[in-house]
């Protein structure tokens, strides 16, 4: 019992990000720890039924930490940009996840370290339920979001979900929320990504002007603009320039 107990303390551990949107939760002090109400009567489900649910939590767990951070801008921008300089073999997917990873652990460490302290660390030590922990680190994941939104996409996300007499950004439920935040964060990645098209699809239309006007017709023009706009953007240090862009983008920070 001793053993199964810990192999649940740790796999919630591991999911307290992914958690913090989940239904009520028990915090019993012994094994269950998802349990239900009927007639007025808490009963917990089994160790075979809470494995079963915490296996499948974290299998969407990477998602659903992803979603809840500003990867999917970065990725996107980043793919983008990759389009832009005409590098899609040069530049695999692998490295640009990588570096959309990198940077969302560095703009994210603040509010994980908030998590780790005020969530994690007393739920682990028993100073707290899984309920609580839960809602603990739901404010700073909350925070970053609403910072993040824009009312806009707020007050669609919440009419589409029947919400209503909602005063305050953050009463809103944490799902409301989090579809609000990923749709800005597209948006604002899409705004990012054009700024960063554009001087190179004026080079693009220049070389394919020129060679238009010499009667090189047959050259294809990214032979030619592949190597102006890489040389561009090294002259400009176009690498530092977009991360601080990213980085910067996150109100904030």
């Amino acid at each position: 019992m001793s053993m199964q107990r810990a192999v649940l303390r740790a796999a919630v551990g591991g999911a307290m990000l992914g958690l913090a949107w989940a239904g009520p939760a028990s915090a019993a002090e012994g094994i269950p720890i998802f349990g239900t109400t009927t007639g007025g009567v808490a009963t917990d489900f089994t160790v075979k039924t809470q494995v079963l649910i915490i296996m499948t939590l974290l299998g969407l767990l990477p998602s659903l930490v992803l979603m809840m951070t500003s990867f999917t801008r970065f990725v996107i921008v980043l793919s983008l940009l990759r389009q832009a300089l005409g590098l899609q073999q040069g530049l695999p997917n692998r490295i640009m996840t990588g570096i959309a990873l990198i940077l969302t652990l560095l703009v994210m460490r603040p509010v994980g370290l908030q998590v780790w302290n005020e969530a994690f660390l007393p739920y682990d030590q028993d100073k707290m339920g899984l309920q609580e922990a839960l809602k603990t680190a739901e404010v700073p994941l909350s925070r970053f979001m609403m910072a993040q939104t824009s009312k806009t996409a707020l007050a669609q996300i919440s009419r589409l979900a029947g919400e209503q007499n909602i005063e305050k950004p953050e009463d809103h439920a944490f799902t409301v929320k989090l579809a609000a935040f990923v749709l800005s964060e597209l948006k604002t990645a899409f705004q990012i990504g054009c700024m960063l098209f554009i001087p190179f699809l004026v080079i693009d239309m220049v070389v394919a002007s020129v060679l238009m006007a010499m009667g090189m017709m047959m050259l294809s023009p990214l032979v030619i603009s592949l190597p102006l706009k890489l040389l561009l953007f090294v002259l400009v240090d176009g690498w530092t320039l977009t991360v601080n862009t990213l980085v910067t983008s996150i109100q904030g920070y």
